[in-house]
């Protein structure tokens, strides 16, 4: 195995005669990990092509998405505009870790009521931010259109290039590298998706609506797993904590607690369950997401 790609070994993958295998896209980019990275690659590329200098975009306090597109901005010379969930800070109370980072970077942090956010895509609103901003290259909360599947897709490939593999597992929360993933096998092999958010059985019509766009077509090779929550989004649970202890001290590899600790929680309990035949081998795969653990220290007064 190369650092990219490492054997997690457990009782259970030897029990049930599977292979798991955990695929390190945190580390692919140093300067800006992970799926978000794939997400901007042809989005940015198409933001230079219209001649755009701005890139404004929507997420919460401790938005993964959020981070990385101001670090995107940063690295590549584009002024960022951060629209965020929720009222403004109060003057004087310090920025959460995402956000002072954020601001760091250059990103011009905003604020919508809930009310407002909930419209973000109506064409009013849309209106109105362009003539408060002046033009600008619009990405969507999380960062999931189009164009950031085929960023997504050339995963495949990468990861084809060091095993085969009968199954892809993801994580889930607005289902855009999944579809991403979909689009690159082509119809062979499954993916396995993680829902991180509660009630997360609508991001099936999502995924599909995001591959009948890109695409053209409807993929059927994938299944959709929503038990592994854990509370709901960023919601605290100590079983999901310790869990991540545990894999830490016996893998040498720290999960994020928002999206792959459930990723790789729930495909451990699917191949106890016998989701995987026996004999087969499945990638699952780190999308980063590491930042969001200072925020969850500042939210919770503690780490693990």
């Amino acid at each position: 195995m190369n650092e990219l790609l490492q054997e997690i070994d457990e009782p259970i993958t030897r029990a049930q005669g599977v292979r798991l295998l955990l695929w390190r896209d945190d580390l692919v980019n140093p300067d800006l990990p992970g799926n978000k990275a794939r997400k901007l690659n042809y989005n940015l590329q198409e933001a230079r092509r219209q001649g755009q200098h701005a890139l404004l975009t929507f997420g919460g306090a401790y938005s993964n998405h959020i981070a990385a597109v101001a670090t995107a901005g940063r690295l590549f010379g584009f002024h960022t505009i951060g629209l965020i969930r929720g009222d403004e800070p109060v003057a004087g109370t310090p920025l959460n870790p995402t956000l002072t980072q954020a601001a760091a970077d250059g990103m011009a942090l905003h604020y919508l009521d809930r009310s407002t956010y909930r419209r973000r895509s109506e064409p009013e609103v849309l209106a109105e931010l362009a003539l408060r901003f002046g033009a600008f290259y619009l990405l969507p909360e999380g960062g999931t259109n189009a164009l950031a599947l085929p960023g997504c897709a050339e995963l495949v490939e990468e990861i084809r290039q060091h095993t085969s593999f009968d199954a892809l597992a993801v994580a889930a929360g607005t289902g855009g590298t999944l579809a991403g993933l979909l689009t690159g096998l082509g119809g062979q092999q499954e993916v396995v998706g993680v829902a991180a958010l509660k009630n997360g059985g609508f991001l099936r019509s999502e995924i599909d609506a995001l591959t009948q766009a890109a695409t053209g077509q409807v993929f059927s090779n994938y299944t959709l797993h929503t038990d592994y929550h854990f509370g709901g989004y960023a919601k605290r649970s100590v079983e999901l904590l310790d869990f991540i202890e545990r894999f830490r001290q016996q893998h040498g590899v720290l999960l994020d607690p928002i999206y792959t600790s459930k990723l790789v929680y729930g495909t451990l309990d699917l191949i106890g369950r016998g989701f995987f035949r026996r004999g087969s081998t499945v990638v699952a795969i780190h999308t980063g997401g590491l930042q969001a653990w200072a925020g969850w220290q500042e939210r919770y007064g503690s780490g693990l």
